[in-house]
């Protein structure tokens, strides 16, 4: 790939992406699979404004050699050096750009029930600090070609040819154009308006109905409000923080879901692929779950606590999208949750509350806003998916229709 437009691409991620302020220091998270891209990315940051820019790098390979090898007890704890890192940001503040990139199969055959109860002990000395930090920081999730990913979804092109075509598809439906910038100052513009015409509604519940069989009832908050693209911190520092992003998503009323869901795509999580699957909801949380592969792995996963088998996010993706058009699945779930109208499973959205800046967190959580340790998109939008919702004064309104925009 030319170095021009990676050049163009490190710069989106930079400045609008988490749009680093001057002064700021930016951590960098990567795998091993593009340290060139990581090259140029660093030098952005640093023309951007940043005062310090860290790169941690990981490799899917080590981490299954972590859980083989390491004791339950050794692999579940947090060595101090790790949790001072974390305190350092929580009084730093820096960006975190994630740059994706694994293969999507790179876990599995590893002991899944042990690596879950090690994320589990973990995150009850992170998620307090990462409570702390929520929206005071900009963060950006992107993705860079890895040569096996890019063969799980090129399996007939060489391994250069394929990572070629992979860098393509991403740099494509990121909108990486001459002008990255401006593509997305107008895409996120066009994504501003869909919000303003969906919170205009006042909508207390979405019904999701498909063909095969989706039958979906979900509640949101008086308070719940769609937001898209772009946010801002509490600061005001404006930030995407997904790259590519189609999305239009909220917040639900957490225990507020009645029915059954298929998923229309594989979802990939923690190193596997779970595929062909349903979720049935009683009483706003999982009561079963069905899948012909991986099935005891999204049992893993939503028994990781007590709002894991809970909503934490609906978002509507039309299926007329640049990623859905691109005729790809890519295995991965920033870019397939941006093909379809997806839901998430765990940690709701703060800034999806109205005026949200005037609770505190414990104040946002009894309003409904669901809270885990993880949030897990899957996707459920297909050709025939229809979307209604009905207002607070009680009027029906169709808002997807053959999976698409209807309003």
């Amino acid at each position: 790939m030319k170095k021009t437009i990676l050049k163009n691409y490190a710069r989106l991620i930079a400045r609008m992406g988490v749009n680093v302020q001057r002064g700021q220091e930016v951590f960098i998270y990567a795998e091993l699979d593009q340290p060139a891209f990581v090259r140029i990315l660093t030098e952005e940051c640093y023309r951007a404004g940043a005062s310090r820019v860290s790169v941690e790098w990981s490799d899917s390979a080590i981490t299954r050699l972590h859980i083989k090898h390491r004791t339950q007890k050794c692999l579940s704890e947090l060595p101090n050096y790790e949790l001072e890192k974390w305190r350092y940001q929580r009084e730093k503040l820096p960006c975190k750009i994630y740059l994706l990139s694994e293969d999507p199969d790179a876990l599995a055959g590893v002991d899944q029930k042990k690596y879950a109860v090690s994320q589990q002990a973990k995150m009850k000395y992170i998620k307090p600090i990462r409570d702390e930090m929520e929206n005071h920081y900009q963060w950006c999730i992107a993705a860079v070609p890895g040569e096996a990913w890019a063969k799980k979804i090129f399996p007939g092109l060489s391994r250069r040819a394929a990572v070629e075509k992979l860098w393509e598809a991403i740099l494509s439906t990121s909108r990486v154009t001459d002008d990255p910038l401006a593509a997305w100052e107008a895409h996120n513009a066009d994504l501003a308006a869909r919000c303003k015409s969906l919170n205009a509604l006042g909508i207390k519940e979405l019904h999701y109905t498909a063909s095969n069989g989706t039958d979906l009832r979900v509640t949101l908050m008086d308070e719940s409000v769609f937001m898209a693209g772009g946010e801002a911190t509490l600061e005001g520092v404006f930030f995407d923080a997904n790259i590519p992003s189609e999305e239009v998503y909220t917040s639900p009323k957490s225990g507020a879901a009645e029915g059954i869901v298929y998923a229309s795509m594989p979802l990939s999580y923690n190193g596997q692929l779970i595929e062909n699957f349903s979720v049935r909801f009683e009483g706003g949380r999982v009561t079963e779950v069905k899948a012909e592969k991986n099935e005891e792995l999204l049992r893993e996963m939503i028994g990781m606590d007590e709002g894991a088998a809970r909503l934490g996010e609906c978002a509507l993706v039309p299926y007329d999208s640049p990623i859905r058009n691109s005729g790809i699945l890519f295995y991965n779930t920033l870019f397939d949750e941006n093909a379809a109208c997806h839901l998430a499973l765990g940690h709701g959205f703060p800034n999806c509350v109205r005026d949200y800046d005037k609770y505190t967190l414990e104040e946002i959580k009894a309003l409904g806003v669901n809270d885990s340790i993880i949030h897990v998109d899957f996707m459920i939008g297909t050709a025939d998916l229809s979307i209604v919702a009905t207002t607070r004064d009680g009027k029906e309104v169709q808002i997807f229709k053959d999976g698409n925009w209807a309003l």
